[in-house]
């Protein structure tokens, strides 16, 4: 079945974001944009191919000239039924021909082209041969900004999806996790998901007592006892657009120490959370998070930068990290989830999804970022 975006986006929704890419290409002093089947494909077109192959398909955006996809023709039933089909033109080739000779005919024969990350290698070599005087500049290297602002149905999607993860947080703190394993639990997440409406479970992490200290253990064998502190990040995509949150709850009453380190990391939450507003530069969404846990004494245990962007993707730009001078611009929308990881023992990390409005933020992720107590 062929995969797509929802029906929110109009051909012409995809006609206007096609042309914005040729023109930030320009912009960029590239001749062009080379875009494969990927999450880059999907969001320009809406099109997802029933299956990626070593037959070539690629969107061709060049300014000032119509879209042009090429696809095998086996494959052109489908891609004509693209949502944004009729917003560009379609250009086969029959088996026994050469892809790269039609590709290279639409192409300017000593461009720089962006090409999006996810392109097979045999692809780019074949593009190499056909026109040997081109050259390549990734998307994320060239355009990294490309999908970053979102627009309001995209906001509503993130909205949703990130609800959709709010409930399943909600379902899953009822459910048993003393003498249960920790994929049993993985288990009940990704079901919990789909329940709610999500087409692709991307990532379910379970990391109880000591596995809570490697920040992507996802689940394992180990049995989750009362006294553990559990580490919960799920996400995937519901209505194409992506879910990521995380909580950690407790099996029993924690600690004195487990309380300080979760408060201090509900904390430097917070701070980040505070911090974002347009104009400013990523970077200090992770200062702001980074300085509640190091004055704290716990800045040598968070080991990840504050955050990551979503959309399409439950990964992709812009980066909250130190160095990343991107501005934040109202749209963009990604994650804020700072952690302190104590090697052996456990781990606490708070994620919510975070859209930047015009004089601050807003999160997509509302369930309590109190230590919650688990059976």
């Amino acid at each position: 079945m062929t995969g797509s975006t929802p029906a929110t986006f109009t051909a012409a929704d995809y006609r206007a974001r096609m042309e914005r890419a040729a023109r930030s290409a320009a912009d960029a002093g590239l001749a062009g944009l080379l875009v494969a089947p990927g999450p880059d494909m999907v969001w320009l077109t809406g099109y997802t191919p029933t299956a990626v192959t070593e037959r070539l398909t690629v969107l061709v955006l060049t300014p000032g000239r119509d879209p042009v996809l090429v696809v095998p023709t086996l494959e052109a039933p489908d891609a004509e039924h693209a949502a944004g089909a009729t917003a560009l033109t379609l250009r086969d080739w029959t088996d026994g021909k050469d892809p790269y000779a039609v590709t290279a005919a639409l192409l300017d024969g000593q461009g720089r082209f962006g090409i999006s990350d996810n392109t097979w290698a045999m692809h780019l070599l074949g593009l190499q041969r056909a026109l040997p005087q081109t050259s390549y500049a990734s998307l994320t290297d060239a355009l990294p900004m490309l999908r970053a602002v979102k627009d309001a149905a995209e906001l509503e999607l993130l909205a949703a999806a990130g609800a959709a993860a709010d409930a399943t947080f909600e379902e899953i703190r009822k459910v048993p996790f003393a003498g249960r394993r920790e994929s049993d639990v993985g288990q009940d997440l990704a079901g919990l998901l789909r329940r709610f409406g999500h087409s692709q479970v991307d990532f379910t992490i379970v990391g109880s007592g000591p596995n809570g200290a490697n920040p992507h253990h996802e689940v394992g064998d180990r049995v989750i006892r009362r006294g553990d502190m559990v580490v919960l990040d799920f996400g995937g995509l519901k209505d194409g657009y992506g879910s990521d949150t995380t909580r950690t709850v407790h099996v029993g009453e924690p600690t004195e120490e487990e309380r300080r380190v979760h408060d201090i990391v509900r904390e430097a939450q917070e701070a980040g959370y505070q911090a974002v507003r347009p104009g400013v530069a990523c970077q200090e969404v992770d200062r702001a998070a980074r300085a509640v846990i190091t004055d704290a004494g716990y800045g040598e245990y968070f080991i990840h930068r504050t955050g990551h962007g979503i959309g399409v993707t439950t990964h992709e730009p812009p980066y909250m990290i130190e160095g990343e001078e991107q501005p934040l611009v109202p749209g963009m929308c990604f994650s804020v989830e700072p952690g302190v990881y104590l090697p052996g023992r456990f781990g606490v990390r708070i994620e919510d999804i975070v859209t930047v409005t015009e004089d601050g933020g807003r999160r997509l992720n509302n369930t309590t970022r109190d230590m919650v107590i688990v059976g």
